[in-house]
């Protein structure tokens, strides 16, 4: 296809070949970026096995997730109603 793109990552030293849409190319090269800098900084902790290495990397990126989650739902189940309340205040001042 014309928009998909092929590239080649390198994560624990060992090369993957992708395709992947032209548009998800600096997203897929930023997130291959992140893991080789989790490993670096795991492998300070003298990791035997590269699988170990990175069951710790998947194991930081999984929780990074999660508190994201919890984050964007904290701003959905809070923030949102008090900003949404703050522009129906707003637009009825402007408007008078």
């Amino acid at each position: 296809m014309a928009d998909e793109l092929p590239i080649t990552i390198t994560i624990a030293g060992r090369p993957y070949r992708l395709t992947i849409a032209r548009d998800e190319e600096e997203i897929v090269r930023k997130a291959a970026k992140n893991i080789e800098a989790q490993i670096s900084h795991y492998g300070h902790y003298k990791y035997s096995d590269k699988q170990d290495l990175l069951a710790m990397v998947a194991l930081h990126f999984a929780t990074s997730a999660i508190n994201n989650e919890s984050e964007v739902s904290f701003v959905t189940r809070s923030l949102s109603p008090t900003l949404t309340d703050l522009d129906k205040i707003l637009t009825k001042v402007l408007e008078d």
